[in-house]
């Protein structure tokens, strides 16, 4: 079965009734920079995309207790669907182009990892001073950058000290210890970089929610990845929801306040 004739497991409100979905309309209700379509795309798998696209986008919004300026970043963030990408990738956010892109027969669940690399970059310069452009807030945090002080602010470093450190703050976490011993198994550094970690602790936050979506996230509590460890469990999973829901209903209830 291929990608566009797979059913993805979903449980949540109706978002547009009876209506179909298209990526223009995306566009149209989260201000997204731009949407490109690859030419090899048929129409079928178009709308097929877009209609799950939507339906991700919009349960996001409501985990995140948000609204479409927090999913668009403010309009900045680019779309690409069936663009090319990288060969065995099924999305990546690229911080050269601030764009999320999605490949042509990716499979589900990649979407909350690669929206927050693309939120983890466009908060970093929010969060501290004189960062390079293609800085990811998560890691500033770790090389200790200097922080702009503001209550928000403070809330989102909570939730990395929540997934990079133990409890008392002084040693690196049991999620950094299995990501590192992944690394060395592989002989790569990735799995262990805070921004992946930071990452892969929010796509646990998302699929913890009430609302379910496989094409959003999966696999944060079965799969290979989370088998080895490379997922927050337990106590520590536990201290990372609540940070990242604190965090990011504050932030919701800001951005509220601007309409």
């Amino acid at each position: 079965m291929s990608f566009h004739e797979r059913p993805f497991f979903r449980n949540g409100p109706t978002h547009r009734a009876d209506s179909a979905s298209s990526f223009g309309a995306i566009r149209r209700q989260f201000d997204f920079r731009s949407i490109e379509i690859g030419r090899w795309v048929t129409r079928e798998e178009r709308d097929r995309a877009a209609a799950l696209f939507h339906d991700a986008l919009c349960d996001l919004m409501l985990i995140l207790q948000g609204n479409e300026t927090l999913i668009s970043l403010r309009g900045a963030l680019a779309l690409q669907y069936g663009t090319g990408g990288r060969p065995g990738v099924s999305a990546h956010y690229d911080p050269s182009q601030r764009s999320f892109a999605l490949a042509k027969n990716a499979g589900p669940g990649s979407i909350a990892h690669e929206w927050f690399h693309a939120f983890d970059h466009f908060i970093a310069p929010k969060c501290f001073q004189d960062l390079p452009s293609n800085a990811f807030a998560s890691a500033a945090w770790l090389t200790n950058a200097a922080p702009i002080r503001h209550p928000l602010n403070q809330r989102l470093l909570a939730c990395f000290r929540a997934i990079l450190l133990q409890p008392d703050g002084q040693q690196p976490s049991a999620l950094f210890f299995n990501a590192a011993a992944m690394d060395k198994a592989l002989g790569q550094l990735y799995y262990s970089k805070p921004e992946e970690m930071c990452a892969r602790a929010f796509e646990a936050f998302v699929q913890d929610a009430p609302i379910k979506n496989h094409f959003l996230v999966k696999g944060t509590q079965c799969s290979p990845d989370a088998e080895r460890g490379l997922y927050p469990v337990g106590e520590q999973r536990a201290a990372i929801n609540r940070a990242f829901n604190h965090y990011f209903s504050s932030l919701g209830a800001a951005l509220s306040l601007e309409q």
